[in-house]
């Protein structure tokens, strides 16, 4: 007989007792054919949920007569004989403790097993034992054997999908599981949520549980909403059973009010539960997927697992689009791990290449040890173990405006094939306690590998003068903090600053290169004048050499070229030096800058 069968018979003599015992109130009415349907393993619906809920036995038979008008309607017509009312066709509390055998009053209370689990409906404040009650469709459907997530909590919540998992992470996921054994919710921390909520569902594997992610914009904002919410998901996680992955502060309000298997996922662990680290596959488990996924040991792999966090399923997945041309691949990693910045960074196309640079040799050789110094990382840190030391790479470009430090940026992210971010510090920065390393913290997790260019960095890394009050000493913290997750940053962090004289010099010591950008001088003018202009370009008679007596940066030099060019289109003529003078006379105007009239006659 199979389990459904063997339920069915015993609800059937469940029923029959019942009826035995409305007809006779106040006798004893026998139960063997009860006790002999229930012996069958595993146990009837009703005595699972009577377990799992701690129900007693008095609770158990009441919610059975709740059920019972549902699965049987004579039992309606029965209440009504036992309630010697014809209008009273309905049990009531009432009526469980005069005719069910070892009433107790505690049935009736709200911390009782019926009311706080939420098993019976229509309990109001008022005339609670006589008021007409009725099994919640969730509890008569267990009853019957259909054990399914109840509709009111399934609009909130998400399955998580078991996934492949790389030998580090199935270690973690088992130490979740069996901290969920010992002591129930844990924390998982850590920058990658797709780790996490990968983790948490191999452990609810492990652990025989189905796994289910609460986000906490689902959360009510009442406390007794979220109370009775938490009930809801307390009982489905026993009668299923689940485990839950909740995110960040919103649900750790919903946490401190269940038991049992729980995950909360943060990016710093905080006291209270245990916290366990949920990272991505090590590059070395990324190098071996890429190489089974791409079917060879190409050079590229190395260079693929150092930059791009993918987790396995990521990997077999580009893998899949992308084939084995490795250019083909690089560029799907690119698309696939490009950060949602929410606005705080601009990405920038990086077109610009190492001939469009016109800088001193020095400040190229740096600029080529940072590119060497990104390149080598897996060798260094993960081969030669000087990862314990830290893995960013943290720059400061140096110069005044227009020198080429954004462009220098577009090279370094052109040769190593990354994404360039450009990070506005305004938005970044808040005058209120705490939100700038909140907001740091998002987009540094989100950035992970990519390239990120602050502008500007003098606003915020300027000297540090006495301490004077509380805010002065907060915007230490945040500078400190920003220090910090640059030397972290899986990637190039470049700081751009027009005044280094500006910069404290406790904040130089942390940073790797120190690049100079200077005012270009007539020669190095010369040779921007003559890149500034592409070899289709229709030019006619350009004296480089006297242009470059024109006091301009590389930017200033970019922009008049550009404006002359329309001027000439406009004119239908060739691009002259004497467009190009009318350019740059209206660049140094709009710059407010002087214009001696001898510098721009012909």
């Amino acid at each position: 007989m199979t389990w459904e069968a063997a339920n069915g018979r015993f609800l059937a003599a469940s029923l029959e007792w019942l009826r035995e015992v409305l007809r006779r109130p106040g006798e004893e009415v026998p139960t063997a054919a009860v006790e002999e349907a229930e012996a069958i393993n595993p146990p009837p619906a009703l005595t699972v949920l009577a377990a799992r809920l701690g129900l007693s036995r008095f609770e158990r038979d009441t919610l059975l007569l709740c059920a019972a008008v549902e699965l049987d309607p004579s039992i309606a017509g029965l209440c009504a004989e036992a309630h010697g009312n014809p209008h009273m066709a309905y049990p009531t509390f009432g009526l469980a403790l005069r005719v069910l055998p070892d009433p107790a009053w505690e049935a009736v209370s709200p911390q009782g097993g019926l009311r706080y689990w939420q098993l019976i409906e229509g309990v109001s404040g008022q005339g609670v034992v006589s008021a007409p009650l009725r099994a919640a469709e969730r509890a008569v459907n267990y009853l019957k054997g259909l054990n399914s997530l109840d509709d009111r909590l399934s609009p909130l919540v998400t399955p998580l999908a078991r996934t492949e998992l790389s030998a580090s992470q199935q270690r973690v996921a088992e130490e979740v599981a069996s901290q969920w054994a010992l002591a129930g919710p844990v924390q998982l921390t850590g920058a990658d949520e797709a780790a996490k909520r990968q983790i948490t569902a191999h452990a609810a594997e492990l652990s025989g549980l189905a796994a289910y992610r609460l986000e906490a914009s689902a959360l009510p904002a009442q406390p007794v909403e979220l109370d009775l919410l938490a009930r809801s998901w307390q009982r489905e996680a026993a009668l299923l059973p689940l485990a839950l992955y909740l995110e960040d502060e919103g649900g750790a309000r919903f946490l401190d009010r269940i038991t049992g298997p729980a995950v909360l996922a943060v990016r710093e662990g905080g006291p209270g539960l245990r916290s366990i680290e949920a990272s991505p596959p090590t590059p070395a488990e990324r190098a071996l997927a890429w190489r089974e996924a791409l079917g060879s040991d190409q050079p590229v792999i190395d260079a693929l697992a150092a930059q791009f966090a993918l987790d396995l399923p990521g990997i077999a997945a580009v893998a899949a689009v992308a084939g084995a041309d490795p250019e083909k691949v690089w560029q799907e990693c690119r698309v696939r791990t490009r950060p949602r910045l929410d606005g705080r960074a601009q990405r920038l196309e990086s077109t610009a290449s190492w001939d469009d640079l016109v800088l001193p040799e020095q400040s190229r050789r740096l600029l080529g040890e940072i590119a060497d110094q990104v390149g080598q990382r897996t060798r260094v840190h993960e081969t030669w173990g000087f990862g314990e030391r830290g893995l960013g790479l943290s720059v400061l470009f140096a110069g005044p405006s227009g020198t080429g430090k954004t462009m220098a940026a577009e090279v370094l992210a052109n040769r190593l094939a990354l994404d360039l971010y450009r990070i506005d510090l305004s938005t970044v920065v808040s005058k209120y306690i705490g939100e700038t390393e909140k907001n740091l913290r998002k987009l540094f997790d989100a950035a992970e590998g990519a390239i990120l260019f602050f502008d500007e960095a003098e606003s915020l890394f300027g000297k540090r003068g006495e301490v004077r009050d509380a805010h002065d000493r907060y915007a230490t913290i945040e500078v400190d903090y920003l220090l910090q997750r640059m030397e972290a940053h899986r990637g190039l962090a470049i700081l751009a600053t027009n005044m280094r004289s500006a910069l404290d010099t406790a904040f130089m010591r942390r940073l790797r290169f120190v690049v100079e950008f200077a005012f270009p001088g007539p020669v190095e003018r010369k040779t921007m004048w003559q890149k500034a202009f592409p070899t289709r370009a229709p030019c006619e008679g350009l004296d480089f050499g006297r242009l470059a007596q024109l006091q301009t940066s590389g930017a200033m030099i970019r922009t008049i070229a550009l404006n002359a060019a329309f001027l000439a289109a406009a004119a239908g003529s060739s691009i002259t030096i004497e467009t190009v003078l009318a350019a740059a006379r209206t660049e140094f105007r709009k710059l407010e800058l002087p214009v001696p009239e001898r510098d721009f006659r012909r």
